[in-house]
């Protein structure tokens, strides 16, 4: 099928439900809560909004102390990972319009408007834990090593590329490859450094950098969980972009990003730091491969890594901002607010 941007203004567009399409539709662009085709939106939604938050209500002051005293290498990895993670959630913020400018299904544009302004409250909290505990020549410094380091270059480049590709092949099958792309940084690209922090904390230091990371990590699993579905709607609505040659094509790009993240996780994190090791970091990255992949109805990508590692299973539990289950793939009732529970059979 052929890709073509909705338009905005569109009186002609179908109120029909059942001609509603994730792409490829008539669209009026009405936002109407009560007529939703996906029925799972309306709790996604609702689950959304409720994981409200800003960055400057977590209490840093423990981590002003913390971080001059942070070994060379862990003041390192900090370092690194918080410049990969801020590029990560930049360049997030960009491409989700980009992507929604061809969803033709309202309440899909509603969640992805949600997504885009989380991706930009989490820039924000990167900025504020640099603000914080470093003086702004070393914010810069942090902000920007991107450009003076080739291997966090590298590793930018393999999604920043995806999407630019997009911006010059605008046809289905590079939609697509931007969708798997999304998947791909919200699934696995964040991990080694979402499980730094939570090893800091563990070891009793920077407890606030942690919290923040909690709260990012919690919208990125919704964000995971919005990508999976828009996906496994598309194998329904247009089955020939899953043929076996494409399916294989969005294997081989989480094969891709399961080998940079372990790679990455071995140059920033290696043997260095007590409570990690490259093993443990490339065993729980494998896991994650076959999770998404098989989470979009594929096969696994590795063979003997079905099951979450023994030695990581703290990594879900400092994931749960709420002290509760936050994980979309592995339990479907989750509660998100902060001082009251809300409860969403998702």
């Amino acid at each position: 099928m052929n890709l073509v941007k909705r338009p905005l203004f569109n009186p002609d567009g179908d109120i029909d439900l059942r001609k509603r399409q994730m792409v490829g539709g008539n669209t009026t662009n009405l936002n109407d809560f009560n007529n939703m085709k996906y029925q799972w939106v309306s709790g996604w939604y609702r689950q959304a909004m409720n994981n409200f938050w800003i960055p400057e209500e977590i209490n840093l002051n423990q981590d002003i102390k913390d971080y001059p005293h942070l070994d060379k290498d862990e003041r390192t990895a900090y370092d690194k990972i918080l410049s990969f993670l801020v590029f990560l959630d930049s360049i997030q913020t960009a491409n989700l319009p980009n992507v929604s400018e061809y969803i033709t299904a309202n309440e899909i544009n509603l969640c992805l408007n949600i997504q885009t302004f989380q991706e930009a409250v989490h820039s924000q909290s990167y900025s504020y834990m640099l603000d914080t505990i470093c003086s702004p020549e070393e914010r810069n410094d942090v902000l920007y090593q991107w450009k003076t380091d080739q291997h966090l270059l590298k590793r930018n480049s393999f999604i920043g590329d995806c999407y630019n590709d997009f911006q010059l092949n605008k046809d289905m099958f590079h939609f697509m490859k931007v969708l798997i792309a999304n998947y791909i940084l919200e699934g696995i690209y964040f991990y080694s450094g979402f499980m730094f922090f939570y090893n800091l904390s563990r070891n009793g230091k920077m407890p606030g950098s942690a919290q923040e990371i909690r709260y990012i990590n919690r919208d990125e699993n919704t964000h995971l969980w919005l990508f999976k579905n828009i996906i496994l709607e598309l194998q329904k609505e247009v089955p020939d972009m899953f043929t076996p040659d494409k399916v294989k094509v969005y294997q081989d790009m989480m094969r891709e990003g399961v080998r940079q993240e372990i790679a990455w996780g071995k140059y920033v994190i290696g043997n260095k730091l007590q409570g990690l090791t490259e093993k443990m970091v490339e065993d729980y990255i494998l896991y994650l491969g076959n999770l998404r992949s098989t989470a979009l109805g594929f096969s696994p990508l590795y063979d003997g890594y079905e099951e979450e590692p023994a030695d990581m299973a703290w990594v879900s539990a400092y994931a749960n901002a709420n002290m509760v289950k936050t994980d979309f793939f592995e339990a479907r009732s989750t509660a998100y607010a902060k001082s009251t529970a809300l409860i969403d059979d998702l």
